[in-house]
């Protein structure tokens, strides 16, 4: 909810603030997965991002989910002191997740549309670690999903999502 918040508060489109919302979802709904000793489920990610494309959910929207652990990968690739930053838990899923991405990689990852989004959302996921934040309820998101899956999910790209 604090990450969904801070999308809010950044005024951000529909998807994105959904996106912020339910990135973390595939822990949730896959509690047999397999685990990440005892610190999630492992892609947790691309179960997130298929569960959404199946309700209907937006491409856009479903890439927020499954990239914003890549964005992880990416920002402690680019960024050498964004390691130390983490907390304790995403420092060490991170070796579950595959570690700091190569050169070619993040030069791939660079090149996704939502780059910019994706990034946001992770930021905002490190940002959201405090236990006495006042943030929205859930349902108040409520309203900004259905209007999200009312809309003509064939467009592309996040001019007008």
């Amino acid at each position: 909810l604090q990450t969904a918040s801070c999308a809010l508060t950044s005024r951000s489109p529909d998807a994105v603030v959904l996106g912020a919302l339910f990135h973390d979802i595939g822990h949730l709904i896959a509690p047999c997965a397999p685990q990440m000793a005892g610190l999630g489920v492992v892609n947790h990610e691309h179960i997130g991002a298929a569960l959404l494309r199946d309700f209907g959910c937006s491409k856009q929207l479903a890439d927020l989910v499954k990239y914003h652990v890549e964005a992880k990968r990416y920002l402690c690739f680019k960024k050498p002191n964004y390691f130390e930053r983490l907390s304790e838990a995403s420092r060490k899923t991170l070796q579950w997740q595959g570690g700091p991405m190569t050169a070619q990689e993040a030069s791939e990852f660079e090149k996704l549309e939502a780059f910019r989004h994706i990034l946001s959302v992770r930021a905002w996921d490190e940002k959201a670690k405090d236990p006495h934040a006042q943030v929205p309820p859930l349902g108040h998101y409520r309203p900004i999903l259905l209007r999200h899956l009312n809309r003509d999910n064939r467009r592309q790209g996040f001019t007008d999502v």
